[in-house]
């Protein structure tokens, strides 16, 4: 006669759940993938800050180029978040942008999930 082991084996089937010791995922919140390109984020971070700003001043403050500004505001203007206005000072074009109302909501927005992603890293962001 055998001794057989003083565990029993268990059919896997048979055996009771495991429970899962890992933390359920916390949800990624969607970012806004026209304001997270990084031209479109500083022009919009720039009209949040300014009511009004002139093509060639959003140019000089993000040192980027005319094709580049132009690209990049072209497609905030179609969805809504920025606003163009052209005219003359004397005899010189000029383009002003500022920001919407649904522009400034979006921007909003997008701060909100960058803070709630923050927060689900778990790590605080200390501000010196």
């Amino acid at each position: 006669m055998t001794v057989s082991n003083a565990r029993s084996r268990v059919p896997k089937s048979q055996e009771p759940p495991r429970p899962d010791r890992r933390k359920a995922p916390t949800a990624i919140p969607e970012l806004d993938r026209v304001i997270h390109e990084r031209v479109r984020l500083a022009i919009v971070s720039a009209l949040a800050a300014n009511e009004v700003l002139s093509f060639h001043e959003l140019k000089q403050l993000l040192a980027t180029t005319d094709g580049n500004l132009s690209v990049h505001a072209r497609k905030l203007e179609e969805a809504g978040y920025i606003a163009l206005r052209k005219g003359f000072a004397g005899r010189v074009p000029r383009t002003e942008y500022r920001l919407t109302p649904e522009g400034r909501k979006a921007f909003q927005r997008y701060l909100d999930h960058l803070e709630a992603l923050v927060r689900a890293s778990g790590r605080a962001v200390r501000v010196r």
